[in-house]
């Protein structure tokens, strides 16, 4: 009778531990959408009414005129920046996964990975400055501002990547290989379409991060208002004019009007790369 009453008392403060911790999970999760809806709909709120036509297609002049070159210059310089870091990303990520064998290499690599992915941007930014735009002398332009964005994303994407193809069973290498398929042929044809997804996550995820880069970009892609004709010409992206709305003071209603498309280009970007994952995966599945 006596053990049935402790078992009774464990099972309650049990259930009640699980309760709680649900709970807090739940508020969590809660407090995290929260805090993202509150941000989104603050800067909407404050700047919806500033965008139009005008403001969309023209250029600035001093507190009037819109913000057409930075629109195409935050676009230019994402699809440059992606260019360059996508594959090196997961080239790297396919090595460390699918040929390296566990050693110190793997591991300075590793090493290195995760140190480049703690380093802050103005450091790269200062690097990218010195490097790129002084010593090789790529001047102000929108591939050293590249070149620079890449390498500050490159830990991302093949951290991410990894995990990806660290989550495909491995199964399908064996059944691959066992049907008379080359290592190489199992990992681009069995293995890569799988971990699509995960991939194209951390594409978004390194997108988020170049759209909204401030300090790395002025310091090799320049701050020139102007659209940017070529890779060796100086631009300003929208994250670079909306800081020096606000800091100069010169609009602050400009300045939410630019988070505002900011926001609403990286909602779009995100929205069809999660489409084109849909689509992938769907034809994956008829064949």
């Amino acid at each position: 009778m006596e053990q049935l009453r402790v078992g009774s008392k464990q099972k309650k403060r049990r259930d009640l531990s699980e309760r709680l911790l649900k709970g807090l999970i739940f508020l969590s999760a809660f407090i995290t959408v929260g805090m993202l809806l509150w941000i989104l709909s603050y800067i909407v709120f404050n700047g919806i009414k500033e965008v139009s036509w005008e403001f969309l297609t023209t250029s600035p002049k001093g507190e009037e005129g819109g913000i057409l070159p930075m629109i195409l210059n935050t676009i230019y310089i994402i699809v440059l920046a992606l260019m360059i870091s996508t594959p090196i990303g997961v080239l790297s990520a396919i090595y460390l996964v699918e040929y390296a064998k566990p050693g110190k290499t793997v591991r300075f690599i590793r090493f290195c990975t995760e140190s480049l992915a703690g380093i802050p941007s103005i450091i790269y930014g200062l690097f990218g400055l010195i490097f790129f735009v002084t010593l090789l002398k790529w001047q102000f332009s929108m591939i050293s501002g590249a070149v620079t964005l890449s390498i500050m994303v490159l830990p991302t994407m093949i951290r991410t990547t990894e995990e990806a193809l660290k989550a495909i069973p491995n199964g399908y290498r064996e059944a691959s290989m066992g049907l008379g398929a080359s290592k190489l042929r199992t990992v681009m044809k069995a293995v890569l379409p799988s971990a699509l997804p995960g991939i194209l996550a951390a594409i978004i995820l390194n997108t988020g991060r170049i759209v909204g880069e401030t300090a790395a970009v002025v310091m090799t892609a320049g701050m020139s208002p102007y659209i940017a004709k070529s890779a060796s010409e100086s631009g300003r992206t929208l994250a670079v004019h909306m800081y020096l709305l606000a800091k100069e003071g010169i609009s602050f209603e400009k300045a939410y009007a630019t988070a505002t498309v900011l926001v609403i280009i990286v909602l779009l970007i995100n929205l069809s790369t999660k489409l084109v994952a849909k689509l992938l995966s769907r034809d994956k599945d008829k064949v």
